[in-house]
């Protein structure tokens, strides 16, 4: 079995200590020779400054394939447009296309009066400029705002019909989950590549509520082990193990790619890559 591709994904550094982090992170992981790697983007567009100079200086000063994170939430079509532009002109030409979340608090969705009603409008406008590869998200459980597994599907389809090339799937747990969410993309007739996000695990509270948050369901026999882990203080040797076994077992289903949502804590992401076949294969670069 040959070793899969292999995407990174980032959030924006919100301190001088967080910069210092990221920077580790990608010291740490950009010898794997990621596909690309994304920056994130606050709810309620609340990093939008700080995700455009998290992914322009890592554009100018790794040499990586950065996607920016992109969503719709309190901007304007012209500013939301605005920024995708700057991007493109700093030589950036890949961007993960979402509607966002609002604000916490404000409760669901509200498009701006005059922005984008949903991330569909806001793909299709990105993808008429012709300038960028464009991703979307995926979810193999339901989203909390769908009405049944199926809407989520059907979502995904007007997402990619709309000019997206390929998508990214919210964590999970269990392979099962992912296979069966693929199968029923495929029986919908999508045809365009889905790839499964893996979530190290690096703190098992925090992933609990996290989960609950974006409606990721967690298998009991889970939350039994890392209780039983976090006991005998062998919670990273535990994680390390249930996220190779995962990995391992998508690839013994045929899967390609795997998306991992580093949280910019890199050591638990590289133990999974290095066991999966994924080592590394060039020294990291300062190109500036």
């Amino acid at each position: 079995m040959t070793a899969p591709r292999i995407s990174f994904e980032f959030f924006p550094p919100q301190s001088l200590e967080a910069s210092f982090r990221l920077w580790d992170t990608v010291q740490v992981l950009a010898p794997m020779e990621p596909r690309f790697v994304s920056v994130t983007y606050g709810a309620g567009g609340t990093t939008r400054d700080l995700t455009h100079e998290a992914v322009t200086t890592l554009h100018k000063t790794t040499g990586l394939p950065v996607a920016a994170h992109l969503t719709c939430v309190n901007a304007t079509r012209e500013e939301t447009l605005n920024i995708a532009n700057s991007y493109a002109e700093a030589g950036i030409n890949q961007i993960v296309a979402l509607r966002g979340d609002p604000p916490k608090g404000t409760g669901g969705f509200k498009a701006h009066p005059e922005g984008f009603a949903d991330s569909c409008e806001l793909i299709s406008a990105l993808a008429d400029t012709g300038k960028f590869t464009l991703r979307v998200g995926a979810y193999p459980e339901k989203h909390p705002e769908a009405t049944d597994h199926k809407a989520d599907v059907e979502w995904l389809k007007r997402k990619l019909d709309a000019g997206a090339s390929e998508a990214l799937t919210q964590f999970f747990f269990e392979a099962e989950t992912f296979l069966r969410f693929r199968d029923a993309c495929a029986d919908a007739g999508i045809t365009a590549p889905i790839i499964p996000g893996i979530l190290p695990i690096e703190n098992w509270k925090g992933v609990k509520k996290f989960s609950a948050a974006c409606g990721t369901s967690i298998p009991a026999w889970l939350d039994e082990a890392f209780d039983k882990a976090i006991r005998d203080d062998r919670q990273d040797l535990l994680a390390t193990a249930l996220c190779t076994e995962l990995c391992d077992e998508l690839l013994q289903e045929g899967v390609e790619d795997l998306h991992f949502y580093t949280l910019n804590r890199p050591e638990l992401t590289r133990d999974v890559c290095h066991a999966i076949g994924v080592t590394p294969q060039v020294k990291l670069q300062n190109v500036a």
